[in-house]
């Protein structure tokens, strides 16, 4: 697969880090697909003429590694399984080619955005020291304590489209594990388009319409949680695993 993608990707002309500035969207509306990793090859052809590609130090195709908290009865989980607004996730999350750590804090609002704070720091640590858990407390606006749940790396593509303020990530072998359970989702694909505001206007969403790439919202985090605890209330998420079982299962 990353070769594959590597391939794929050779022929966006790139765009570095440091002109990315004007599309971080910390403040956003993201849309989400997820599609099977065969439709990848004809998708990036069809994004080429519309989209420029994040290159760091020759690197096209990026490693993201991430420790997500939640507390001990799955808080955040249950807060996403029964659609509760103003939700929040708190992960670390290494950005493995840029050298870069941050401590991240994100929120879903009742309008459907998605407002991500994060604190730089210097290496992933297995819990939150207490300057840190002061400033989860002070973004969620109250203390809850957390505990780490589960590691979730993927390699990550970037695209900038070269008109408009407009992100796109493509997420590729996902895999995760919390010391005891581990397992992959290698045929499985999550892009994710990132606006100021909702636009259907996106060439990504064109494009994927065509190829009969649909929006689906999923959450990494729920994803692998439903995979680790088989015990957890998971029947609104029960459409999403059978169409990810019929990916897999291909």
């Amino acid at each position: 697969m990353i070769n594959t993608v590597i391939n794929n990707t050779s022929q966006f002309s790139p765009i570095s880090l440091n002109k990315m500035d004007g599309v971080k969207l910390m403040n956003r509306s993201d849309t989400k697909f997820t599609f099977s990793a065969s439709k990848l090859s004809g998708l990036l052809e069809e994004l080429m003429p519309f989209y420029n590609v994040l290159e760091i130090d020759g690197k096209r195709l990026h490693a993201y590694k991430s420790l997500y908290f939640d507390t001990n009865d799955r808080k955040f989980y249950n807060d996403h399984h029964n659609r509760r607004v103003n939700r929040h996730k708190i992960r670390y999350r290494e950005y493995v080619d840029s050298g870069l750590v941050f401590l991240e804090v994100k929120c879903k609002t009742k309008k459907g955005k998605t407002i991500k704070k994060r604190l730089k720091v210097d290496k992933i640590p297995a819990n939150l020291s207490n300057d840190h858990q002061s400033y989860v407390d002070k973004i969620m606006g109250y203390s809850l304590s957390v505990m780490p749940k589960q590691w979730i790396n993927f390699n990550r593509m970037t695209l900038v489209h070269k008109k408009r303020k407009e992100r796109l990530t493509i997420d590729v072998n996902l895999n995760y594990n919390d010391g005891i359970t581990n397992g992959n989702l290698s045929k499985v694909v999550i892009a994710e388009v990132k606006q100021e505001r909702m636009s259907r206007l996106s060439d990504f969403i064109r494009i994927a319409k065509d190829l009969k790439i649909y929006p689906m919202r999923l959450s990494k985090y729920c994803f692998t949680t439903m995979q680790i605890d088989n015990t957890i209330k998971k029947n609104r998420f029960k459409e999403k695993q059978i169409f990810i079982n019929k990916i897999i299962n291909e």
